[in-house]
């Protein structure tokens, strides 16, 4: 039986739209996520994938419609005020602080919460985040800069989570990244959902990797929603096959 809580809406997009002067980058995007749902966001180059998250984390304005969070309209509110109510970004590129160590770039996402609640509170969740991920454990004296692409990755991750996020952003996570390294990378998000009800709107160009994960996709095009569906039925449809997934 599904119950109340796996099918509430957590987030809303009523007709969303976002100009750059007089160009439509997003235009009358609906688009809704249930808590603790992996929702995939495909589409290729220019489609609009990376603007619409950064519209949901507050970094660019929207032109007209609603962003609806947890009941709430967010449109005016600042980064900082949505990363609070629980709306953490994880950008494409990682944007790390390279010349810091990995333990210092983990621990920057808890800049909003580490005053109220001190010092050992913010060292639990990091070891937390070292439970999740061993492979920084030998590296969290590590200036990030010279990490590999996967180990940066799995830090930009971390630092998302420190955050402690109810839903995650997650723009191009498998961008550059060797294909044993992208199934561990979903694999680490499947489990997320899964053990800690989290939910996440997964932006990615491997549409094999983020369907198998997921369980409902959208396709932008041109900044517009032009297929949506569970993932099942968009990796049975033949426009997404020959698009995306190569066959």
């Amino acid at each position: 039986m599904t119950t109340k809580v796996e099918t509430e809406v957590i987030l809303k997009l009523n007709e969303m739209t976002v100009t750059y002067g007089p160009v439509h980058a997003l235009s009358q995007v609906d688009i809704d996520i249930k808590r603790g749902e992996i929702v995939a966001l495909l589409g290729p180059n220019g489609a609009g994938k990376s603007t619409l998250m950064y519209a949901l984390a507050g970094v660019l304005p929207v032109t007209r419609g609603e962003i609806i969070f947890n009941d709430q309209i967010i449109n005016s509110l600042s980064v900082d005020q949505r990363v609070k109510l629980g709306i953490t970004l994880v950008p494409e590129g990682r944007l790390l602080f390279g010349p810091l160590t990995t333990q210092d770039n983990l621990e920057l996402g808890a800049c909003h919460w580490y005053r109220k609640e001190g010092k050992p509170t913010v060292r639990r969740y990091y070891n937390g985040i070292l439970g999740l991920f061993p492979m920084l454990k030998k590296k969290t004296n590590q200036r990030v800069e010279s990490l590999s692409g996967g180990e940066q990755q799995i830090v930009a991750l971390g630092r998302g989570l420190m955050a402690r996020p109810k839903l995650l952003l997650l723009d191009e996570p498998g961008l550059g990244l060797a294909p044993v390294l992208v199934r561990q990378l979903m694999n680490t998000l499947a489990n997320l959902r899964r053990e800690r009800g989290m939910s996440i709107l997964l932006a990615e160009q491997n549409a094999r990797a983020a369907l198998r994960i997921a369980d409902r996709g959208y396709v932008m095009g041109a900044g517009r929603i032009i297929m949506e569906g569970l993932s099942q039925e968009l990796r049975s449809r033949d426009k997404i096959r020959i698009a995306y997934l190569g066959r």
